[in-house]
């Protein structure tokens, strides 16, 4: 930018400030009444005492007798009195003649005025040398301005235009200011950003249209072993048989209601996952327990009878998420208590196992963040973040805590 005559003028009006500022403070510091003139004055009125004609008048100066009585005076417009003289800051002297002290000599160069006009002239010279910056600046900003503030603002334009999705719409090319070298790369990135959000929409809906095909054909082994299932649990006159095919046919349910809502969301592009929470009697929660603990761990347990609020597909994913972690990482028996305390329903699933470090519990219910004693473990982190999320969005809560020993999660359902 050419900037450096405005750089360069402020800087000689700054320094011209300075310079003012010094010459009026010596003149200042020099406003004082040369000793050898009033030396001379006194004399000339010592020796001539009485014929003013003859009185030294190269100072102004007045006479006055000891009983305060006008003697003499220079000119008119004097302090003719010891107090005017005091107040004026003016040299007031002993007049002696003879060996004897007649009155008084008063040097009167009025400090007051001649300090009045070195002031009036700082105020001038500031007043011109303040219009003079001012002028610089107006036209240095309209500079500014025309080269850098309205290019900036046209580039602020496009780059919103960018963001909301215009990418059809070239950048004016405009190569006089300081950003015309800019101007085509930025249209080159427009241009650049309009071929990739085109391919990123072709690959989004290559995407979905593979996880549309994938859900359709996950149905048809999931409806044949749904219907082995029932067949066998049928057949079967054993108890803990007909219990484990009760179990997968649950399981078989609860896949084709995820693999309908992944169908769902790859063909209408949803970007969170649907929760759909009532009022649900808590009945439903033991079974819900039962079909997660697969390996049948938790022994027996109760609900307390009461309604509350939750989603049962998406409850029965928390619970299969906290069962699939105590499984994997403490491998222990299971307790499960429950009770209700204020406004919650809280179920307690505990665990023997060795728990995790204190500082770690709040990450675990964020996205891909597990636990460091879980390294050797298969997984991507994102069980208890799911959980986490279902509970939110069914008005509840999921609260984590190391036990001696063990580890414990608790639900916590709202009662309606």
């Amino acid at each position: 930018m050419k900037n450096t005559p405005f750089v360069i003028l402020l800087i000689l009006t700054l320094i011209a400030e300075a310079a003012a500022c010094f010459i009026m403070v010596t003149k200042i510091q020099d406003i004082r009444t040369d000793p050898v003139k009033v030396n001379e004055c006194m004399y000339s009125v010592k020796d001539n005492y009485g014929d003013p004609s003859k009185y030294d008048t190269q100072l102004d100066y007045v006479v006055i007798g000891n009983d305060g009585g006008l003697v003499y005076k220079t000119r008119d417009g004097l302090s003719e009195t010891v107090n005017d003289a005091i107040k004026t800051r003016g040299l007031i002297l002993d007049l002696e003649v003879g060996g004897e002290v007649i009155g008084k000599v008063i040097f009167d160069y009025n400090m007051g005025e001649q300090i009045e006009g070195i002031r009036m002239n700082i105020i001038i010279l500031f007043t011109i040398v303040a219009v003079i910056q001012i002028v610089i600046i107006v036209i240095w900003y309209i500079y500014l301005k025309r080269t850098l503030i309205t290019p900036f603002s046209k580039l602020n334009d496009f780059a919103v235009r960018v963001a909301g999705g215009n990418l059809d719409l070239p950048l004016e090319m405009d190569k006089g200011h300081v950003f015309g070298a800019f101007t085509e790369s930025f249209d080159l990135m427009r241009h650049e950003l309009r071929k990739a959000r085109l391919a990123e929409k072709k690959a989004s809906d290559d995407k979905k249209e593979m996880v549309a095909k994938l859900s359709h054909d996950i149905k048809t082994p999931v409806a044949s072993i749904k219907s082995t299932s029932e067949i066998g649990m049928e057949l079967t006159k054993e108890e803990r048989t007909k219990e484990m095919f009760g179990v997968i046919n649950s399981k078989t349910d609860q896949i084709k209601l995820l693999v309908d809502n992944l169908f769902t969301s790859s063909v209408q592009d949803i970007t969170e996952i649907e929760v759909n929470p009532g009022m649900q009697p808590s009945d439903f929660i033991a079974g819900l327990i039962k079909n997660s603990d697969y390996m049948g761990r938790t022994g027996s347990f109760s609900i307390p009878e009461c309604n509350v609020y939750f989603d049962k597909l998406r409850l029965q994913q928390v619970f299969d998420n906290i069962f699939m972690n105590s499984y994997k990482y403490a491998d222990t028996g299971i307790s499960v208590n429950s009770e209700i305390s204020g406004d919650y329903l809280i179920i307690k699933i505990a665990d023997k196992g060795p728990g995790v470090k204190e500082e770690e519990i709040p990450l675990l219910t964020e996205k891909y963040r597990r636990g460091s004693n879980a390294s050797d473990k298969d997984g991507a982190g994102l069980g208890l973040y799911l959980t986490n999320y279902f509970m939110e969005k069914m008005d509840g809560q999921l609260s984590l805590k190391n036990l001696e020993p063990g580890f414990e999660a608790a639900v916590y359902l709202r009662l309606v």
